[in-house]
């Protein structure tokens, strides 16, 4: 059991992680051109863009958040996850700036939260209170229950 409700608050942390990151895309375009710009070579640096990202952004998190399409969205997470992790990796391998310039200590849980994303998926299957473990324990059909008992 205590397997079943780590696993549960890592998606719920992580999921909710994407959400908030989203939303700020949304509500926060201003602070969000400026980390395009910082950490990611402008590559989001569009007004418009930036909403439409944080609207997939938080779905992608309510999907993780309540265990849906885990399938699709772990792989999507660990992606997303592992862009950010590289955008800020200097910060990682030197996160107080003793040898290289510009890092921050504040990015060190980049590395955490990656390394999160790959246990989320790595024990999908032993998820127990998600979404897709409900689908799956269900019958398919009554009908196709009572052909296989003829």
């Amino acid at each position: 059991m205590r397997k079943v409700l780590s696993l549960l608050l890592l998606r719920v942390s992580l999921g909710g992680l994407m959400l908030v990151w989203g939303v700020n895309k949304i509500v926060n375009v201003d602070h969000s051109l400026a980390i395009s710009d910082n950490y990611y070579a402008g590559i989001m640096s569009s007004e418009p863009l930036l909403p439409l990202a944080g609207a997939g952004q938080m779905l992608v998190g309510f999907l993780i958040i309540v265990g849906l399409a885990t399938r699709w969205v772990y792989p999507l997470q660990i992606l997303m996850n592992g862009v950010s992790l590289l955008a800020v990796s200097a910060s990682v391998v030197d996160p107080w700036g003793w040898f290289l310039d510009g890092t921050n200590a504040l990015f060190y849980p980049s590395l955490i939260i990656f390394a999160g994303s790959l246990v989320i998926m790595a024990f999908r299957e032993e998820d127990q209170f998600n979404l897709d473990a409900r689908r799956k324990s269900r019958p398919v059909t009554w009908k196709a229950t009572h052909r296989c008992r003829s």
